[in-house]
């Protein structure tokens, strides 16, 4: 067995492991900021706090995704009418000043705490810290046969599309980064993933 071999078969084990300690700690260490995020956005706006939604993971298996709620309640009922200032190429939908987000959803956004509900996805191992951004159902329909390749490995939190290029809104090209991630994937590169996306969240860029 090759060395290069050997890192390939540890590195799941690894990269799980380093997930659920990520995750677990931190919910703990985030907790009070989870219950002042909580309260602010009952504040701001009528509805849920954590926005609930269907996305596909590794093999095609269909998971319940959270985030904090960021849009006004039942913005997904408000998407088709808002369909014709889609700034992204479809199937994706982006709007950069989208009137379904809330003024706290706004802050969320901008600093990326929306995502720390997905830490519970993490721990439950529907995600990992850094593997593809998992798409939404009708995305996936739209995949060419060989970007089913992305559906090969976990998805996760940040990507190699996020930390190299946040504002693209080209499906496509998003699709060829994460078959380029996995076909790459690695330990080192996890890492290089994770500092460029707490340099590009420090700067406060806005996500796409």
């Amino acid at each position: 067995m090759t060395r290069e071999t050997g890192a390939r078969r540890v590195y799941p084990a690894v990269k799980r492991c380093s997930d659920i300690l990520a995750a677990s700690v931190s919910l703990l260490l985030f907790l009070p900021l989870f219950l002042i995020i909580a309260l602010l956005i009952k504040i701001d706006s009528p509805g849920p706090v954590f926005f609930r939604q269907t996305r596909i993971g590794r093999g095609g298996k269909p998971f319940r995704f959270f985030k904090f709620r960021s849009m006004i309640r039942d913005a997904e009922r408000h998407k088709a009418a808002l369909r014709d200032l889609n700034e992204a190429e479809e199937p994706l939908f982006k709007i950069r000043r989208d009137p379904r987000v809330t003024a706290v959803g706004y802050f969320l956004r901008r600093t990326s705490l929306d995502e720390l509900p997905q830490m519970i996805n993490v721990l439950k191992g529907d995600m990992s810290l850094v593997g593809p951004r998992p798409h939404l159902p009708e995305e996936v329909s739209r995949y060419r046969e060989s970007d089913r390749e992305r559906l090969e490995v976990v998805p996760g939190i940040t990507c190699l599309w996020q930390a190299t290029n946040r504002r693209s809104t080209q499906f496509h090209e998003w699709i060829d980064s994460d078959i380029e991630y996995v076909r790459k994937r690695s330990l080192f590169l996890d890492l290089k993933i994770l500092w460029k996306t707490l340099i590009i969240v420090i700067s406060l860029k806005e996500a796409s």
